[in-house]
């Protein structure tokens, strides 16, 4: 065997979940009966000769037809309830005697489709034509039940058997039963069958034992599954490699690894043979465990032992390998699959491509599903969805939107988290007019946006003021039966209310209720916050009496929007009531309600009022932010007490959260017209600078007009190398303000440097 797993690769801390290869579904809704009264069966002669399936297609039964003959045309026979129709016909002829097979079939048909009444009667007519019931005719019954979720009625049977139909049911049906409960994890029934196994005295065998040793496991009783494994040669019964295999599993469930060891240990003194299921549940084992490392040691061991991997061995690794992020490695044991003869799945190659994608590497991931695709291998949506969102992420958006609609015209449709991830990327990067072309590309390809897609498109439409729009696409989400949540309705008032249009905000907020929509918190906050920005606050106090009485109690926000529409006007007392009744209601303040109360108090020349609720904040505990400081520092700085101002900023940023841009504005301001050592505001700007936050250009302008004035040009001159460093200035700016500095032209050079911070103040502010 060619394969040799080198170790050369391996790493010390590896971390990996294991794949999860189990498909959960749903099990069906039960259907009703086709047929809901009962039906009596009297053998009257019939001339029909032709009996009509629902399908259309006629079945032909000469007169004398043999029951074998009937049993074919059964078989045909598209539903249960044609079958049943048809056996109906055929109980009516005076020749015809059903047989056990005839009986079968009806059960497997009418199971199948929930018609259990029916069932029960072709049961009843079993028994009264005297055909001798078999074991195997209720296991079907024992599935379909299973089949609609119907797990008691499927334990019901054995019941049914044995005191209808006098017929004791043995070890295959109860394993049949117990094995169905077993994988439906419906323990308290698996217990309930056993008991009544060994009370009815039918013996168990090697299969019986283990499904209840499954069971065990599954609910993390290791211990009594061992014990209920060492009962087995009371029995008469060894051991086989599926209880081990179970028992390995349920140590693994519960994370012990060298639990799972002992017990392949065990097999191998019991001379148990040991293929590659369990060695293959070892492997899953050490990668679900994050022991990556461990696993090739112990495939490389195993190989060593005359173990031979095979495609799940290798599908494992890879996937353990991806998801500890070693793609590069996995693609090696890609190749070495290939070389062993072992065609990869979808899995593995998805697995490898998401792993690379993870990692921004998106040329290489491109390069495995061409690989795969030249294996024939179709790439389907996970592999699509991966790479698209990769490149929405990289802001490749244009890439990614193409890609997507190549896939679609091959019939590959992105998943609607990823068309989604597409939509708002092309928004963000201000492409709205692409979004709004692909989502009519995508729509009748089947790619069928939901409302998260249109609350998206309408926030943008909302940021971008294009009201008219808005309204058309929520007009358009209508007709396409797309369901309007509060979400839909409060994008729509935020936009309304940023926007100053508050008319139109109250509008949609009364169509809400014609829509029978409740209003939530986020709903009138937003309305009594543009209310109060509008200085409609007597409508925003009556909105807020409404909103209590809807018995929505009103928060932090709600409070918030009325005490900064009184700080705004100066109106103190109010603004100090807000925060008393706030409390007084239970809604305890935050810093925000601080913040805007001490700019407040700023505002109306109270500074001193101001540092005093600062400092009483501070004793509560609160992690004071920028917002509660900064309109003190503006106004220390306005009263020209750069001093105080300057050892307020040290304290934010020794003792509060660290100063924002606005912070370093305002102390840059106020160090260059306030009249103190120039020193101090040329070392703030290198500060500043040096921290990322680019000085306003007014203000610099001050700056550089006292450094011209006192003569330090060079000062002034390294200071701008550093601001033009620092703001990533172009290669032409540089070269222009460089020259006029060379020449000593500052007031040439000073304009074009403002053009550039003025632009990057524009950038950060959007």
């Amino acid at each position: 065997m060619a394969l040799n797993f080198c170790l050369k690769w391996y790493t010390n801390t590896p971390a990996i979940h294991s794949l999860n290869l189990q498909f959960l579904c749903n099990p069906p809704s039960r259907p009703p009966n086709l047929i809901s009264s009962p039906v009596s069966i009297n053998k009257q002669p019939s001339t029909v000769l032709c009996v009509v399936s629902p399908g259309g297609s006629g079945i032909s039964l000469s007169p004398g037809f043999t029951t074998q003959q009937f049993l074919d045309s059964l078989r045909s026979q598209e539903d249960g309830a044609s079958g049943f129709r048809l056996f109906l016909w055929a109980m009516k002829q005076p020749h015809f005697a059903p047989n056990l097979p005839i009986f079968e079939e009806l059960v497997l048909k009418l199971g199948n489709v929930g018609s259990f009444d029916l069932v029960r009667q072709v049961l009843d007519e079993m028994k009264r034509s005297e055909v001798e019931a078999v074991e195997r005719i209720f296991c079907h019954l024992i599935n379909s039940y299973a089949k609609f979720g119907m797990f008691e009625e499927s334990v019901g049977v054995i019941e049914l058997m044995e005191k209808e139909f006098e017929l004791s049911p043995g070890t295959h049906t109860y394993n049949f039963l117990l094995n169905i409960l077993v994988d439906e994890s419906m323990l308290i029934l698996v217990e309930s069958v056993h008991s009544l196994m060994r009370q009815k005295g039918v013996k168990p065998d090697v299969l019986t034992f283990n499904l209840l040793i499954k069971s065990l496991c599954k609910v993390h009783q290791i211990r009594p599954a061992i014990l209920l494994m060492e009962e087995m040669p009371h029995y008469n019964l060894v051991p086989d490699e599926e209880t081990f295999s179970a028992i390995t599993q349920g140590y693994i469930e519960i994370g012990d690894l060298e639990g799972a060891l002992r017990v392949r240990e065990q097999m191998v003194a019991l001379q148990c043979p040991c293929t590659n299921k369990t060695i293959n549940v070892l492997i899953v084992g050490f990668c679900k465990l994050g022991k990556i490392e461990g696993a090739l040691k112990f495939v490389q061991e195993m190989v060593a032992q005359g173990f031979c991997p095979d495609n799940f061995t290798f599908t494992t690794l890879i996937c353990g390998l991806c998801k500890e992020g070693y793609a590069d490695h996995a693609l090696e044991v890609l190749d070495l699959m290939l070389q062993e003869g072992f065609d990869p799945d979808i899995y593995s190659y998805n697995a490898i491509i998401s792993a690379f994608c993870s990692k921004s590497e998106v040329g290489k991931a491109m390069e495995v599903m061409e690989q795969m695709i030249s294996r024939d291998c179709s790439p389907n949506a996970v592999t699509y969805n991966a790479i698209i969102s990769i490149f929405c992420k990289e802001n490749r958006v244009q890439e990614a939107t193409e890609l997507a609609r190549v896939l679609a015209g091959k019939g590959v449709l992105p998943d609607l988290g990823t068309f989604n991830t597409l939509i708002q990327s092309l928004c963000l990067t201000g492409n709205f007019t692409n979004a709004m072309n692909f989502l009519s590309d995508m729509k009748p390809r089947g790619c069928k946006p939901d409302e998260f897609t249109y609350n998206i498109l309408l926030d943008t439409l909302c940021a971008k003021g294009k009201f008219g729009e808005a309204m058309k696409l929520l007009k358009d989400m209508e007709s396409s039966g797309c369901p309007r949540s509060v979400i839909t309705y409060n994008t729509l008032i935020a936009g309304f209310c940023k926007r100053k249009k508050i008319e139109e905000a109250e509008e949609i907020f009364d169509q809400m209720e014609l829509q029978g929509l409740s209003r939530d918190m986020v709903t009138y906050n937003t309305l009594i916050d543009g209310l109060c920005k509008c200085n409609r606050v007597e409508d925003a106090s009556l909105l807020m009496d409404q909103m209590i009485i809807e018995c929505l109690k009103p928060d932090k926000f709600t409070y918030n929007s009325f005490l900064a529409y009184f700080c705004k006007v100066g109106d103190i007392k109010n603004a100090a009531d807000t925060v008393q009744k706030m409390t007084s209601n239970g809604c305890e303040p935050d810093v925000v309600t601080y913040g805007t109360l001490i700019q407040g108090l700023c505002r109306a020349g109270r500074t001193e009022v101001g540092v005093r609720l600062l400092r009483s904040i501070q004793m509560k505990g609160i992690n004071v932010t920028p917002q509660a400081y900064n309109p003190i520092l503006r106004s220390l700085f306005i009263r020209k007490k750069n001093t105080e101002a300057m050892r307020l900023f040290r304290e934010m940023e020794e003792k509060a959260e660290p100063p924002d841009a606005t912070s370093y504005k305002i102390a840059f301001r106020g160090l260059c017209s306030g009249g103190g050592p120039i020193r101090e505001a040329i070392d703030f700007a290198y500060e500043m600078t040096m921290k990322g936050y680019l000085p306003e250009f007014s203000s610099f302008y001050m700056l550089a007009q006292g450094l011209c004035a006192l003569n330090l040009e060079e000062t002034l001159v390294k200071l701008i190398d550093k601001v033009m460093e620092k703001a990533l200035f172009s290669d032409d700016d540089v070269d222009m303000i460089k020259g006029f500095l060379r020449i000593r032209k500052f007031e040439e050079a000073l304009p074009i440097i403002g053009r550039v911070l003025s632009t990057r103040e524009s950038m950060r502010s959007q």
